[in-house]
């Protein structure tokens, strides 16, 4: 049986930042999907694995190194279709040359209810804009959560597209990155802005 859950708190729009239609449930389901996957090469921030099914994108993985071979990188039962990953494709190489600021594509990670609200509210971080761990804990309802908060945002499997770079310490330091801080930093100043966006102005 699926579990589901949704709902957060929403971050005003700006200018920056057009409305997020995405909403991310908890899936606990362990039924059989035919999972596709793609491979997006020499991205600012090196090659990347994407992997989607029927309900949606389900993870993008980083590549430590230029894959010898497609074949290589792909899982023994899984099956390469660069055209069911097409949309995720062209949003993401419009990202990365700062012609999209918002993805629109359908998201099915898998994840517990925290961490699925936890996902959530980082995707009300604005495009330009960070905030801190704190902020996301208070976000989800508990204010005291920031190591919750720091491992579901490390566990992330959607990096980029649930804006997991742009979560940072309270004193504004970087910290960690599950991808290496070398792309949060890339990331970030594909973004242009790094100024902690105001959490108070929540509604």
């Amino acid at each position: 049986m699926t579990r589901r859950f949704c709902g957060t708190r929403r971050f005003p729009q700006t200018s920056e930042s057009p409305s997020l239609t995405i909403s991310i449930r908890a899936n606990f389901s362990t039924g059989l999907h035919v999972v596709f996957y793609s491979l997006l090469k020499s991205s600012p921030i090196g090659d990347l694995l994407l992997a989607a099914d029927e309900t949606g994108l389900r993870s993008i993985q980083f590549l430590p190194a230029p894959p010898t071979s497609q074949r290589s990188v792909l899982p023994a039962d899984g099956e390469f279709n660069d055209k069911a990953l097409s949309d995720a494709r062209e949003q993401l190489q419009a990202y990365f040359q700062r012609r999209l600021r918002s993805f629109q594509l359908p998201l099915a990670p898998v994840g517990t209810q925290f961490q699925s609200a936890v996902w959530n509210a980082l995707q009300q971080v604005p495009w330009g804009h960070t905030a801190s761990y704190s902020q996301i804990a208070s976000a989800v309802g508990n204010p005291r959560a920031c190591r919750a908060v720091g491992l579901a945002n490390g566990r992330n499997p959607i990096p980029i597209i649930i804006p997991c770079h742009r979560i940072i310490g309270s004193s504004q330091r970087l910290v960690g990155y599950a991808g290496g801080l070398h792309r949060k930093r890339t990331l970030l100043a594909i973004e242009g802005q790094t100024q902690l966006f105001d959490l108070d102005k929540w509604t």
